[in-house]
């Protein structure tokens, strides 16, 4: 997959458990402004309604040359396309083991736009100040590596 936007935030929020690629149900100015990276995965989430996926608050600039500017919704709720025992793993796991799914990067499959959720377990402060800490000493680590 070609990465065209990462969302940072969830590998800091969250454990990320087991991923999973999605479709997106988009207009063509949609996947015209995707493709030109005018996407913002920052705060948005992965709901479920009527054993369906969408993706929520997922903000898309409207593409400069489409004629529709004036109707267009930014941060409209977006259709997933996934596989249906896909979904049911999702569904069941999020009750199950009280897992959230997180929207963690799009990019392109041969031209076409995909998402990358993952299921995901939220951290507590401690585990984020125990994960910094661990990136810490490899950084400085590599950094003292280099200088031998």
């Amino acid at each position: 997959m070609k990465i065209i936007a990462t969302n940072r935030r969830a590998r800091h929020d969250y454990e990320l458990k087991e991923k999973f690629e999605a479709g997106l149900v988009l207009t063509g100015s949609e996947v015209k402004s995707i493709k030109a990276g005018h996407i913002a995965l920052k705060g948005s989430y992965i709901s479920i309604r009527n054993n369906e996926a969408y993706l929520v608050k997922a903000h898309v600039s409207p593409y400069k040359q489409a004629s529709n500017l004036a109707e267009y919704n930014p941060e409209a709720d977006r259709k997933l396309l996934l596989h249906k025992k896909e979904l049911l793993k999702i569904i069941e796991s999020g009750t199950a083991e009280h897992l959230s799914v997180v929207p963690t990067a799009i990019g392109l499959v041969r031209g076409r736009v995909k998402l990358e959720i993952a299921l995901a377990r939220g951290k507590k402060l401690h585990d984020k100040r125990e994960t910094k800490k661990r990136q810490s000493m490899l950084k400085d680590a590599r950094l003292d590596g280099g200088n031998k």
